[in-house]
């Protein structure tokens, strides 16, 4: 008879601590976080094997909240430590919490680094498209003539796509969701968790205080279904409150159809999550919806790749220079290959 006790059940109850939730009333982040709790449950990982590492920002006080290990580190360089973190502790289960600005701006350069590297982690960007810890400045994701505190007539930048920018560092996972959609979000979460690799998950998150309603035509019943489209594996492009309108490609141009005056589903494009080419046209697929006619806005996984991680590739070095050379020596190290004898 076997003595070994089976594994606990867990809930999301168990994910959650005790510490007050202090987040401004009806903000987009209560949302993501009850959907990380609903999620983790289901992934079948000891809460000790987990570790949420965050920056600085409104979503960063993420791992407060969560049952689990993790670390509230500083401005931009929680992708750095969190790289360092599964550098040296493969087995755990890593997941990074961060905004727009946090991870676009003074932490734009450790994205970037931390995504072509291809470490096994969750990386998460809350993007609300403001500063809101800092009380309402533009951001990277801004739009154009955003008129905020700092930008009293205007934001003159060009805005950042954080999955073009994802895309350009050779990410092996990009994929969208949103606060508002719950299942959409469990379902892309878990998406992310099971991808081996980086996986970059954008979330557009509401500011109800300091830019409300920003994706309100993507989350609103009432213009959602025209202006969402949702990817699926194998599936034709499919969009609009009757699901009558469809997108084919003309040579690589996307060209909106609608179904219900003659068009087939035959001649749609169909997603395909591993087309490197296609992906790129989706990512760039990101309309002004108050422009008459334009594309709607895709949510789901954009683009997944196979590519070893750093984690695997460093332990496999250490391993052969061991083998062949021994163990290393630090004094030679620091001493170098480049040595002059000076004779008297």
């Amino acid at each position: 008879m076997s003595t070994l006790t089976a594994a606990p059940v867990l809930t999301a109850k168990d994910f959650s601590t005790d510490q007050e939730v202090r987040w401004c009333p009806g903000c987009g982040d209560y949302s993501i976080l009850a959907q990380v709790q609903k999620v983790m449950p289901t992934l079948g990982i000891a809460k000790e094997n987990v570790a949420i590492i965050s920056g600085i920002g409104c979503s960063s006080r993420f791992p407060y909240y969560m049952n689990t290990f993790g670390m509230h580190s500083i401005h931009g360089r929680a992708t750095a430590i969190a790289s360092g973190l599964k550098a040296s502790r493969p087995d755990l289960s890593v997941w990074i919490v961060s905004g727009d600005g946090d991870s676009m701006s003074i932490g734009g350069n450790h994205t970037i680094h931390m995504l072509r590297r291809n470490f096994d982690v969750n990386f998460l960007v809350f993007n609300n498209q403001i500063y809101g810890l800092t009380k309402g400045q533009y951001s990277p994701t801004s739009e154009q003539n955003k008129v905020t505190k700092s930008t009293p007539f205007g934001s003159l930048d060009h805005p950042f796509n954080p999955l073009a920018l994802a895309m350009g560092a050779d990410a092996t996972f990009i994929g969208r969701s949103m606060d508002r959609d719950p299942k959409h979000l469990q379902y892309m979460l878990t998406r992310s968790y099971q991808h081996r690799g980086t996986s970059f998950l954008e979330i557009y998150q509401n500011c109800n205080i300091f830019n409300d309603g920003a994706f309100e035509t993507f989350t609103e019943k009432s213009t959602k279904a025209d202006n969402a489209l949702f990817l699926e594996q194998g599936k034709p492009l499919v969009f609009g409150a009757t699901q009558n309108k469809g997108i084919k490609l003309d040579g690589l141009k996307p060209v909106i159809v609608d179904l219900a005056e003659g068009a087939s589903t035959d001649d749609l494009w169909i997603h395909d999550e591993k087309d490197f080419y296609k992906a790129q046209i989706l990512i760039r697929m990101f309309d002004d919806p108050r422009v008459e006619g334009h594309f709607p806005r895709p949510f789901g996984v954009f683009y997944t790749a196979d590519r070893p991680c750093y984690e695997d590739l460093l332990k496999m070095q250490i391993e052969e220079t061991i083998a062949t050379k021994g163990k290393g020596d630090l004094d030679k190290l620091l001493r170098g290959r480049e040595v002059w004898e000076i004779v008297a």
